[in-house]
């Protein structure tokens, strides 16, 4: 029995080489050791140089957009109709099929 005590006393070898864990721990790995690439500079992409595209001109606005001066000058013939809630100088829009008041909303329909 003494025998068995001492050979319970004596630190093997193996034991001695591997630090004591603990039960349930996870084993520490290595580092890995992380390489910088190096930072890459984009060149701005150039467009092609061609033709230029013309300007579109858009409808002038006016008071003569919405009337109709006869050849005399001696008349006015209102192109669009006034709203009937807000009264004159409040045109309405021409839709095609309506006219709306951008003032109130008010709308008419057309006849077919």
């Amino acid at each position: 029995m003494a025998e068995k005590s001492r050979e319970k006393a004596k630190p093997t070898a193996k034991a001695a080489e591997k630090p004591a864990a603990k039960p349930g721990a996870k084993p520490i790995a290595e580092k890995a050791v992380a390489v910088e690439k190096p930072a890459v500079v984009e060149k701005p992409v150039e467009k092609p140089k061609g033709k230029k595209r013309e300007k579109v001109r858009k409808k002038e606005k006016g008071a003569y957009t919405r009337y109709k001066v006869d050849e005399k000058g001696l008349t006015l013939t209102r192109l669009r109709p006034y709203c009937e809630r807000c009264g004159q100088g409040y045109f309405m829009a021409d839709h095609g099929d309506r006219y709306s008041c951008g003032h109130c909303g008010f709308t008419r329909y057309k006849r077919a």
